[in-house]
């Protein structure tokens, strides 16, 4: 009898073949496992990280972000079928918030996205945002990179509902759509900074409520008044309706209006996150907005590092002396903080060329020879 070997999905003996299931074979199960080590903080990552690395920077990051029920996922999951019906490979991160009480989640995002859930071209995956604050968590990064590496074409990755100030997502994605509904603020909300400044296109959602004429109009004034040029700097001059009013001037956010639920205006938003990508290709923006990303990955993961073993500081009692001096007027918090730093960098190991750093949340730890995936 002829054995026929099992997929090389079935059963993944070390990194290499989770790697390979999910970049070659495109297995949604591996897709599915590397992020998950990535959520978990797995030790196993470093290595991980480091077989993606080569295969990464090829997908197309689009953020969607904005205030609680403003219609997010219904307009992800518009802007998901656009994609597909165009033939690109389409996945979704949804980030959900973490209860500040019990530490769980609902995860709901991905319920609004069930239309796309048998089509084998789409990966939709939802994160806790686990307490970290700026509308993404701390894994949104690297399960990006499993994501890009996994050769989804174009990835949307959507925020927890955000207020004024939680602007994380434009340092990760290449375009950032803002979401905003009629009946949520006038002119003076509009003109306020914050979350407004980010965005490489204003979506006016809901467009067929009351309200929605004076929402886009005040986008619009805002746009025109103030010189926004999304996040990649101010300037140029807005053409109808924003977009670039020249060759040589800087992006300036177009204003799009709307119905998710009913698929209108969707085109309207992918035909004004394609212009823009073809400014971000043509000034170099796009080069030095990853260049960017990848600075600010690295100093979380470096920032993260130092943290845990500013945790293995509390278990010396060196904290505690440094503070008992303090208390006592032998020193002052500033010459003790001094102390402390210099503590923590002279025990930190330099970097080798050849050791990958950690992910954001893991201090150290390798690939053990001879492991295998738990």
């Amino acid at each position: 009898m002829t054995r026929v070997a099992a997929p090389r999905s079935a059963a993944y003996g070390s990194p290499a073949e989770l790697v390979a299931a999910a970049v070659e074979d495109r297995s949604p199960r591996a897709v599915a496992r590397l992020i998950s080590l990535v959520e978990d903080d797995s030790p196993w990552l470093r290595e991980i990280s480091r077989l993606l690395a080569p295969r990464t920077g090829r997908a197309e990051v689009i953020g969607v972000t904005g205030a609680p029920g403003v219609g997010k996922s219904t307009s992800t999951s518009a802007l998901v079928a656009a994609y597909r019906a165009a033939g690109r490979r389409v996945g979704v991160l949804a980030v959900d918030p973490s209860s500040p009480f019990t530490g769980g989640a609902l995860l709901g995002d991905r319920v609004r996205m069930t239309a796309h859930t048998t089509d084998p071209d789409v990966y939709i995956r939802s994160l806790a945002s686990r307490g970290h604050l700026g509308g993404l968590s701390w894994a949104t990064p690297q399960a990006l990179r499993v994501l890009d590496a996994a050769g989804f074409d174009v990835v949307l990755i959507e925020t927890v509902g955000v207020g004024q100030a939680e602007v994380d997502i434009a340092s990760l994605a290449d375009t950032t759509l803002v979401l905003l509904a009629p009946g949520m603020g006038d002119g003076i909300q509009a003109a306020k900074a914050g979350i407004l400044e980010i965005a490489d296109v204003l979506v006016v959602n809901k467009a067929d409520r009351p309200g929605a004429d004076d929402t886009y109009r005040d986008l619009t004034n805002m746009v025109r008044l103030s010189g926004l040029t999304g996040h990649g700097g101010r300037g140029g001059r807005p053409g109808a309706g924003g977009g670039v009013a020249g060759a040589d001037d800087r992006w300036v956010p177009r204003v799009v209006r709307t119905v998710a639920a009913e698929g209108g205006g969707v085109d309207e938003v992918v035909a004004a996150v394609a212009a823009h990508r073809g400014w971000l290709a043509a000034s170099g923006e796009l080069a030095r907005r990853r260049a960017r990303r990848a600075a600010d990955e690295i100093e979380q993961i470096a920032l993260a590092a130092l943290r845990a073993r500013f945790g293995d500081v509390h278990g010396t009692g060196r904290l505690g002396a440094l503070a008992d001096d303090v208390v006592a007027g032998r020193l002052d918090p500033w010459s003790a903080a001094d102390d402390l730093v210099a503590a923590l960098t002279a025990a930190t190991p330099p970097a080798g060329p050849a050791s990958p750093p950690a992910p954001a949340g893991q201090a150290a730890g390798g690939l053990a020879t001879g492991s295998t995936l738990p």
